[in-house]
């Protein structure tokens, strides 16, 4: 009788968890999640078969006993896959929301997934805008557009690298800003937070690890030529690996009183000293080329 009762709602468990997976692809950064779901999916369905097999054939019930420690055994061997749930935030031990334990393979809460995903709006309703790309272009000063409404057409990473009282800057052989001294940065890739894009780039560039990133500001750049340009800049003090000259970039310490920011992007020179002190900035500038038109750059004390 008791597996009768079984094969006779187990379908509906199966079911159950298929509708799970049609529920997960609608949350972002779910794919080993959807893939764990199919995963349980499957040892149930060889249960399933198992057990009508048992019963259409007459068999002993009690071979569904060494069929279930199989189903036990693949769970068991494929759990880093199948069983990739949890009930709490890894990064802070928060509870976590029913859609962020069935979706979200990092297993953070919302107030962490936005602290690594800053490059993502957390806005649910779309907002309409007020100003056209048009209106963008021709701006002349930052209290001309809404920032609040304005989108970049691109997002990139900038990352500061010190040591003592020195920091890691390149002169940049290639792309945006070609021929300036700038940080190791650029684009975050699809499928990549910006840390770790800040990261990635700064390995690329100049051959170095960089640990214990640390987000101080953003930047928002409106150029005359439509390009919309937003900047995460990161701060690190700990890294592993020697410092090469690559095809992007040459590499180069210096001391932080005597940064070149006649080299660099006009832009710097007024928020990075107080982000060096300890200020956290959000900024926004307008472009024609390499010169700045205007500036709006609001500080805040560390948190």
């Amino acid at each position: 009788m008791l597996l009768e009762t079984i094969n006779r709602y187990y379908s509906w468990a199966l079911i159950a968890i298929l509708f799970l997976n049609l529920s997960q692809r609608k949350i972002p950064n779910s794919t080993k999640k959807r893939f764990a779901t199919i995963y349980l999916a499957s040892i149930l369905l060889l249960f399933e078969v198992g057990v009508v097999t048992i019963i259409t054939r007459g068999w002993n019930h009690n071979w569904a006993w060494p069929l279930l420690a199989l189903c036990i055994g693949l769970l068991y061997a494929l759990r880093k896959r199948a069983l990739p749930f949890t009930l709490h935030c890894t990064e802070c031990g928060a509870k976590l929301e029913f859609n962020r334990i069935i979706g979200g393979d990092e297993n953070i809460c919302t107030a962490c997934y936005n602290k690594a995903h800053p490059e993502e709006t957390s806005i649910e309703e779309p907002i309409e805008l007020e100003q056209t790309e048009d209106l963008w272009t021709a701006a002349d000063t930052v209290d001309q557009i809404d920032w609040e409404v304005w989108e970049p057409t691109e997002v990139c990473v900038l990352t500061f690298l010190f040591e003592g009282n020195k920091v890691l800057l390149i002169d940049k052989k290639t792309g945006l800003g070609k021929g300036l001294v700038n940080a190791p940065g650029g684009h975050i890739e699809a499928d990549e937070t910006a840390d770790q894009a800040a990261a990635r780039e700064f390995e690329e560039e100049t051959g170095i690890t960089v640990n214990d990133l640390s987000l101080r500001g953003t930047l928002n750049f409106q150029f005359k030529d439509g390009l919309r340009l937003r900047g995460y800049v990161y701060f690190a003090d700990s890294y592993t690996g020697e410092m090469k000259e690559t095809d992007e970039a040459r590499p180069f310490w210096i001391e932080t009183d005597q940064i070149p920011y006649e080299k660099m992007w006009e832009d710097d020179r007024y928020w990075l000293p107080q982000a060096i002190e300890g200020k956290r900035f959000n900024a926004s500038f307008i472009f024609d080329d390499q010169l700045m038109l205007s500036k709006e750059i609001l500080f805040s004390e560390e948190e």
